[in-house]
């Protein structure tokens, strides 16, 4: 099999392993990011692949860039890459997305037991927290009225009469045929 239809059959996998599941996101057809952890977990991390042309035969790029992982130092990303491209060298010539986000889900608690939050973030978002309630009634959101296109308001124009009233039995029902 070529490598296109190599991934082709690994992205229908992927769609139909991960459909409804919260965690995983598809960017495009040849790259991913899975959330490993729950949502406000401190020691919950991101992780996205992305296939290279001639994937499985040689390694997809594993990347933990994302705004996501911000609280995470750079030590504990590197430990985390470098296990994970050990698990890619092991898997290299097959499908491995599923395996390397199952490898990450079960290590989670040894890739992250060096992880400490950073704070600055956390400062930041304590910061906005308190200033938000204070612009929240300012930014609501006023409800737009439908704009109509110029075809839409002639038909309007020509169902109604001249004072905007609909003719009498524009809703009757033609029993006869």
């Amino acid at each position: 099999m070529s490598a296109n239809e190599d991934q082709e059959m690994e992205l229908e996998a992927l769609r139909s392993i991960y459909e409804g599941d919260e965690s995983f996101r598809e960017l495009s057809p040849v790259s991913f990011q899975y959330r490993i952890g729950e949502n406000g977990d401190p020691k919950a991390f991101l992780i996205e692949i992305s296939w290279t042309e001639t994937y499985p035969q040689t390694p997809p790029i594993i990347s933990m860039n994302a705004f996501f992982n911000n609280t995470i130092s750079s030590a504990v990303k590197q430990s985390i890459l470098a296990k994970l491209q050990e698990a890619v060298e092991v898997n290299l010539g097959t499908a491995m997305t599923y395996t390397l986000f199952e490898y990450a889900k079960d290590n989670k608690e040894q890739f992250m037991e060096n992880h400490h939050p950073i704070n600055s973030t956390t400062s930041i978002s304590n910061i906005i927290s308190v200033e938000t309630p204070n612009t929240a009634p300012s930014n609501k959101k006023k409800d737009k009225k439908e704009q109509l296109s110029k075809a839409q308001k002639r038909k309007l124009a020509d169902k109604t009469d001249h004072k905007g009233e609909l003719p009498r039995g524009w809703n009757w029902v033609d029993v006869v045929k």
